[in-house]
């Protein structure tokens, strides 16, 4: 019941159009939290409090570079969110939707 319970949680965040937006472009690299912020037009405090949830159920990493947080994926160890990974579109095409081109500063 446990592994149910902790599925269901995992599968839950994904549940948010803005969380499954952000894991799909993290499909194909890390980024940045202030590329994030450009992306879905929200407030640095809302995407951390996204990506704080994914990592607090282990679905993404953390690193901290300089005064920048950059998340990748970690989800070699969920074959049931890695199927639903991989039945979203590219991140060239995520972009394009939104009508968004990246020009990170955090560098």
């Amino acid at each position: 019941m446990e592994q149910m319970n902790e599925m269901a949680e995992k599968l839950k965040l994904l549940g948010d159009k803005t969380r499954l937006t952000m894991l799909t472009l993290l499909k194909e690299r890390e980024w940045c939290v202030c590329e994030f912020v450009e992306i879905f037009d929200m407030s640095q405090p809302a995407i951390s409090q996204h990506l704080r949830k994914l990592k607090s159920q282990g679905i993404v990493n953390e690193a901290r570079r300089g005064q920048w947080v950059y998340y990748s994926l970690h989800v070699k160890d969920k074959p049931y969110l890695q199927a639903v990974l991989n039945e979203m579109p590219s991140s060239q095409e995520v972009l394009s939707s939104l009508n968004k081109k990246i020009n990170c500063s955090c560098e």
